[in-house]
């Protein structure tokens, strides 16, 4: 298969390649715990450079010293940026799989098992209960007629128990260029190790963005998110390959382009969307001005959504996700370009732009997102996860009234990427760690990681 390159936009360096073990705990120098205090000093603020951050964790302090990267920015109203740190439940982690090829996403079979999705070679495999993992599913291959396609999310049908439907996102490569992100759906099964009736129910407009000099599979989104009703919620990217004027596609409603979606499970745009009725605009967006999103969850308590995306140089944000609303990318953000530039006016609010609920100033590159709902640890009751690849860390972010008012970074003494997170029937938090470098090929390390974290 011909390795192709793929540049994401997030910071990292090379971990450690790990030993491998199978459903083992990890040793004791590994194990996180709620951290002792403290602040870093100024050789360790020093230190803090992409791949090796330092968290403080003084109570009642924000846990990034650091200056914004926006000089002028200032938050709109209390709590949203730098939330005060505070800890709270010891766990351990325990390692289900370590070889892993660049893990993005996984879901929870009925019978205990694990789904796990691979970038690249896209792939989807299956992790059972005595941490054993299968090898590539066969019938893949049918979403797509080129060599080379990446896998991103999946997600069980609400009937999977009875239609064995499972939904999933990739890309391809096409005459040479990078397509945008697609949604499949196929039917597993297990006795066989395969895929069956596979196929693609939705292809975004446009197919091939092309636009400077975008690398392949460069924000794509693909975070997929199931309703009440059973309609599916997708996450698109903008695909713009950054500048002081981005590509302003984000705030067009003629493509797919920084936008969440809303499809039935047939591919069609789902019943209730707020442009159908507008000829200019595409009838299956929900929400739009978003720019490279990659967490997306409901909340089960309420069933509001709730998505991640990665800013530009500052400004990464989280999201409450409401019908119709424009979120502002590339008109606002608390972020400026990679190059030191602002973006755009260098605004961070315009009347009619959503405001990011929280934002993270630098960065932590997020990636999944996932609400605790399990009774193992009652101090994560009202808590959110956030994956950070750049920042090394699963962020527990808790939650009141709809505001951030505690933050808790974990998994930090791993010094890896966080690539995703979920919460599952157990109640354990599971972990995928990510082995990339800010490149992933072929040849990347199948160095990476399914945790699980358990009350300690």
């Amino acid at each position: 298969m011909l390795a192709k390159i793929m540049t994401l936009v997030c910071l990292a360096v090379l971990p450690s390649v790990l030993a491998r073990q199978t459903g083992t705990p990890i040793p004791s120098s590994e194990k996180s715990q709620v951290p002792t205090e403290r602040r870093p000093d100024a050789a360790q603020q020093s230190r803090w450079r992409p791949g090796f951050p330092v968290y403080a964790t003084v109570e009642g302090q924000p846990i990034d010293p650091r200056p914004p990267e926006k000089r002028d920015d200032k938050p709109l109203f209390p709590g949203q940026t730098r939330a005060p740190f505070h800890a709270t439940a010891p766990f351990t982690i325990t390692t289900l799989a370590s070889t892993l090829h660049a893990p993005w996403s996984l879901a929870f079979l009925p019978d205990g098992k694990i789904l796990i999705t691979e970038k690249l070679p896209g792939a989807i495999r299956i992790l059972d209960k005595q941490g054993v993992l299968s090898a590539p599913l066969a019938g893949l291959s049918a979403v797509s007629s080129s060599p080379e396609f990446g896998v991103l999310d999946l997600a069980l049908d609400p009937h999977f128990a009875t239609n064995r439907r499972i939904f999933f996102t990739f890309f391809e490569w096409v005459d040479n260029n990078d397509s945008n992100t697609y949604v499949a759906r196929a039917r597993l099964d297990e006795a066989e190790g395969a895929l069956t009736d596979v196929r693609v129910i939705f292809r975004t407009t446009p197919a091939i963005p092309s636009h400077g000099s975008l690398s392949a599979a460069t924000k794509t989104g693909g975070r997929i998110a199931i309703g009440r009703d059973g309609n599916l919620f997708v996450l698109i990217g903008d695909r713009d390959d950054a500048g002081p004027a981005p590509w302003d596609v984000a705030q067009k409603l003629d493509n797919d382009l920084g936008k969440i979606i809303r499809i039935t499970p047939d591919g069609k745009p789902a019943p209730g969307n707020p442009f159908a009725a507008m000829p200019e605009a595409l009838p299956e967006i929900w929400a739009y001005g978003q720019r490279s999103q990659e967490g997306l969850a409901f909340d089960p308590a309420t069933g509001r959504l709730w998505e991640t995306e990665h800013g530009p140089r500052g400004g990464d944000e989280l999201n409450l996700i409401e019908k119709g609303r424009n979120y502002g990318w590339p008109v606002i953000t608390h972020g400026i370009d990679y190059a030191g530039s602002p973006v755009g006016a260098g605004i961070t609010a315009k009347d009619g732009m959503e405001q990011p609920v929280y934002y993270w100033d630098p960065v932590i590159a997020p990636s999944g997102l996932a609400f605790y709902t399990g009774d193992l640890f009652p101090q994560w009751k009202n808590s959110i996860f956030v994956g950070g690849l750049g920042g090394m860390l699963l962020d527990r972010l808790t939650l009141l009234n709809d505001k951030v008012v505690a933050e808790e970074p974990l998994l930090t003494d791993l010094h890896t990427r966080i690539r995703d997170v979920r919460v599952g029937p157990d109640g354990a938090v599971y972990v995928l760690t990510d082995s990339g470098v800010g490149v992933i090929t072929d040849n990347t390390p199948p160095t990476s990681r399914l945790l699980k974290l358990t009350p300690k």
